[in-house]
């Protein structure tokens, strides 16, 4: 197993991608923070994961938009594990409008969600991992929508383009403390909607030819957090079944 006893932080893990990147995570040998705002959520995962792996999962309630929580959350792995290895930052809220009809509010709540969340774990993370003096890995989920703009959403565009300058310029700025920093972006995985949210009636037209999965953004993340991956850092993987080839 490729990340035997290594303490992995997995934010927005309590659904989705993030709890398929837990997942996967564990079965390779790490031991999974799952962080999510809904504790009940985070709690699910992890018993689910502990079910399989004994000990590997610790479920951690926190809003990651609130520096007080995420300092207190980083704390929390630490005291129970000692270290922190690598971090990934999944959570990501989607709007549904364009710039004529999306208040301040709405701006706000996806930009904090999607974009100052990764600044603040990432802070707070890096801290801990520059202190400890041996390396680490930071892997950010971007997305398809951070590469090109859309029709029907203005601020989840605006947030996951922030992602990839900040995701490069923390590949800069950790690189002497030997912490690697990259990105993973999917297309169109198959996940369940937001609460609230309408059904997801996408038409997937790729190269695959198939639906991808949060198994699928997992294997990549797996891979960034492994030795294999020790050279790559200020890069990005694309898992999209193919669709920005044309």
């Amino acid at each position: 197993m490729r990340l035997q006893n290594r303490t992995i932080i997995v934010t927005g893990s309590g659904r989705n991608i993030g709890e398929g990147i837990a997942h996967t995570l564990a079965a390779e040998g790490a031991r999974v923070a799952v962080v999510d705002i809904i504790r009940e959520r985070a709690e699910a995962v992890a018993d689910a994961i502990n079910t399989a792996h004994a000990g590997a999962a610790l479920p951690i309630a926190c809003d990651v938009t609130d520096s007080a929580d995420v300092q207190a959350m980083v704390a929390s792995v630490v005291d129970a594990w000692g270290d922190i290895y690598a971090l990934v930052n999944n959570v990501g809220v989607v709007d549904r409008k364009n710039i004529l009809e999306t208040d301040e509010a709405e701006w706000d709540r996806v930009i904090n969600v999607s974009l100052k969340s990764v600044f603040l774990v990432s802070r707070y993370v890096a801290q801990r991992m520059a202190d400890q003096g041996n390396g680490g890995r930071i892997i950010n989920i971007g997305s398809t929508s951070g590469l090109s703009g859309r029709m029907g959403a203005v601020a989840y565009p605006s947030a996951k383009a922030g992602v990839y300058n900040l995701s490069r310029s923390l590949a800069i700025q950790l690189a002497p403390h030997g912490i690697r920093v990259n990105t993973v972006t999917p297309n169109r995985i198959l996940t369940e909607a937001e609460p609230g949210a309408p059904p997801r009636t996408w038409q997937v037209t790729n190269l695959v030819g198939r639906q991808g999965t949060p198994q699928d953004v997992a294997a990549a993340v797996a891979f960034l957090a492994s030795d294999e991956a020790d050279f790559i850092t200020g890069s990005d993987i694309t898992v999209d079944g193919g669709v920005r080839a044309g």
